[in-house]
């Protein structure tokens, strides 16, 4: 078993690197590298649809895990190129592209293969399922559409509420601080980081089932604390209603003013 799992990791990575290769020539072409973050929901997508093809199996759990993870990438996916259309390419990656040296290597193996690399790690619940053999459904599966729908749903709605606050020109230059983005400053994130864990909780039926849970680990740690929430607050720590919006609330997780 784990060894037929290190050829099916084998298979999943060669996958990824060659469609983040196919999106780093897009992106040179394009001179923007944002749009690797249009290419991220994709990209799982991508992987659901081999794996299950490759698996050569179908059942019902895996349709399941397979549908959810095309209902989450597409939204996303088609949500960042909505928000992105006409505004050129992301400030963190123009930054990038004004301050490194030998920027073409370095973006192709520090952004995209870096990217693919975590989505590698990320998608280990999809393949991991679609690559296992099949079974009866458990509780745990009725706890994983549980915890989905309940990021899906958040992460939804906190970037609906986001985008009706920026087509307000009143709110130009403004932080939103109503509905979700009242009790949490990325809630978006946290909805984010949910949907894996309830992705993941498909595969504890499994025998070491418990191993996916490198999946959700990795997202939450980098929303929370690496490229997630840190680095979009750099952009507001000199906004005038910043420090009295972070006093009052809280950062990723709903209410809970400590995490």
């Amino acid at each position: 078993m784990l060894i037929d799992f290190q050829n099916y990791i084998l298979e999943v990575a060669l996958v990824i690197g060659l469609y983040m290769t196919i999106i780093y020539l897009n992106a040179l072409i394009r001179k923007d590298n944002s749009i690797v973050d249009i290419a991220w929901g994709v990209g799982f997508i991508i992987i659901a649809v081999y794996t299950i093809v490759q698996s050569g199996e179908v059942d019902l759990r895996k349709m399941i895990v397979s549908l959810l993870v095309l209902l989450w990438g597409l939204r996303l996916s088609f949500h960042i190129m909505v928000r992105n259309s006409g505004k050129g390419e992301d400030f963190r990656y123009k930054a990038w592209r004004n301050t490194w040296k030998y920027f073409k290597i370095r973006s192709f193996f520090q952004i995209f293969m870096l990217q693919g690399l975590l989505m590698l790690i990320i998608s280990m619940p999809i393949w991991f399922i679609n690559f296992s053999p099949g079974g009866l459904l458990s509780i745990w599966d009725t706890i994983g559409l549980l915890v989905f729908g309940i990021g899906f749903f958040i992460e939804a709605i906190a970037d609906f509420q986001l985008v009706e606050f920026k087509k307000n020109p009143a709110n130009q230059g403004k932080i939103i601080t109503t509905g979700l983005w009242s009790v949490s400053r990325h809630p978006n994130y946290f909805g984010e980081a949910l949907v894996w864990w309830g992705i993941s909780c498909y595969a504890f039926s499994f025998p070491y089932g418990w191993i996916v849970l490198i999946s959700p680990v990795v997202i939450t740690i980098l929303l929370r604390f690496v490229s997630g929430v840190p680095m979009l607050e750099k952009k507001y720590h000199d906004h005038p209603d910043w420090v009295s919006y972070r006093k009052q609330t809280a950062a990723f997780v709903p209410f809970l003013k400590f995490l």
